[in-house]
């Protein structure tokens, strides 16, 4: 079971965070939010945390794409995510219940640059999918 989202570019996108990485519903967003990397996120938070369920003991790989770029990342989810406004993605694993992973590969300011420039410009579609790890028998 995959679950993806839509959200916008805006001027203010910086994706200069070290440490996490966010997308909110809201419209608008500060130079400060350099954590932000989109904004009037479409994501159905009730059908995020039941894929958050079903997936609770494996790793998730996120696509970030735009028209132009695109970069990806891996984390652990929280099954206790809630926010109906939020998604966090976070390289610590500090959690809250706007937090949807932890112990993440990537941050905002990990991100390919030119995806990161992409974000001020570009729609932004994200794609979250269950890791799958090829073992050896």
């Amino acid at each position: 079971m995959n679950y993806s989202f839509s959200c916008f570019p805006h001027k203010h996108i910086t994706a200069k965070h070290h440490k996490s990485l966010e997308f909110t519903k809201d419209e608008e967003v500060a130079l400060e939010g350099d954590c932000i990397v989109g904004v009037k996120a479409d994501f159905d938070a009730e059908k995020l945390r039941e894929f958050a369920s079903a997936n609770r003991d494996r790793k998730i790989r996120m696509v970030i794409r735009t028209k132009t770029a695109s970069d990806e990342l891996v984390f652990d989810l929280n099954p206790e995510f809630s926010d109906a406004n939020s998604i966090v993605i976070r390289k610590s694993n500090f959690l809250s219940n706007r937090t949807l992973g932890v112990d993440a590969s990537k941050a905002a300011s990990d991100l390919k640059r030119e995806l990161a420039q992409s974000l001020k410009e570009d729609k932004i579609e994200v794609e979250l999918s269950p890791l799958v790890l090829n073992t050896l028998f």
